[in-house]
């Protein structure tokens, strides 16, 4: 369990009135998956970095499994337990190759040698990674270089994942690819997501929602109640999925759709 309890954060330390987060309480279960949404500047990146002990609170405590994110004894075991992928995969990408890569990090948290090996290719795998271990990472694509990035982290075993707008930089079906690659791993080897994103149609299965405004948390809700709600949408700078719009103004119209309706239900309705 991560646990947030009245934390707070500024870039300036305490004496400031110039808060990224103010007075965030949330907890988050192990198998969960959870959406950060808001605009730029809301705080969602900012309580990512608190979450793993990039960054401390400036007020309130959090824990992870138990262990504190200010004490600096704890940090190795939860920056292995919390893991994030990044917007930008080459900003965390340090192999020349796939396979030194992900060896990289299985070096750096004492994997047994004689295992690296077979971990690349279990890892590869899990991502759908059709890449040799000996391709240069230069060579990948954008959407191969998001997935390698995955591949990295999970060959970990985390028990937590942060994906800060980690489709942003992807085209739409480079985007979508991603996401089922990530939940097809999920299901093999559950963990938790933390989803950092614009983009509401990644998220519409989330167990939670998180919205933020102004470095608070505005609303925490199921997608089907938080979805419903154009005027709190639009006030935290989201827009809904094409699907969902059209689905909620015929329900509003006196249509009777269900406001989760797929684009082939509301074709039949149309």
């Amino acid at each position: 369990m991560i646990s947030i309890r009245d934390v707070s954060f500024s870039y300036y330390g305490s004496e400031t009135d110039r808060w990224a987060l103010r007075n965030i309480h949330l907890d988050i279960a192990p198998d969960e998956f959870v959406a950060f949404l808001g605009p730029n500047g809301s705080g969602k990146s900012s309580l990512s970095k608190l979450l793993n002990g990039i960054e401390w609170p400036t007020e309130g405590t959090i824990t992870v499994d138990g262990r504190s994110t200010m004490d600096a004894s704890q940090l190795p075991a939860i920056r292995r337990a919390v893991q994030i992928v990044f917007q930008n995969p080459e900003n965390q990408q340090v192999g020349i190759t796939v396979g030194e890569d992900i060896a990289f990090g299985l070096s750096n948290i004492g994997w047994p040698q004689h295992d690296i090996q077979n971990r690349i290719q279990w890892a590869l795998e899990l991502v759908q990674l059709n890449a040799g271990e000996d391709r240069l990472v230069s060579q990948l694509s954008g959407g191969e270089k998001q997935k390698l990035a995955l591949a990295s982290v999970l060959a970990l075993s985390p028990r937590y994942l942060i994906l800060d707008e980690s489709t942003s930089m992807l085209d739409p079906i480079a985007r979508r690819q991603f996401v089922e690659t990530l939940h097809t791993a999920r299901k093999a080897h559950p963990f938790a997501i933390i989803y950092i994103t614009h983009h509401l149609e990644e998220v519409l299965d989330a167990d939670r929602l998180v919205l933020f405004q102004q470095g608070w948390v505005r609303q925490i809700g199921k997608p089907d109640d938080i979805l419903t709600d154009e005027d709190l949408l639009t006030s935290c700078g989201l827009e809904l999925p094409f699907e969902r719009s059209l689905a909620l103004s015929l329900h509003k119209a006196g249509i009777p759709v269900s406001v989760s309706s797929s684009i082939e239900e509301l074709r039949k309705w149309l």
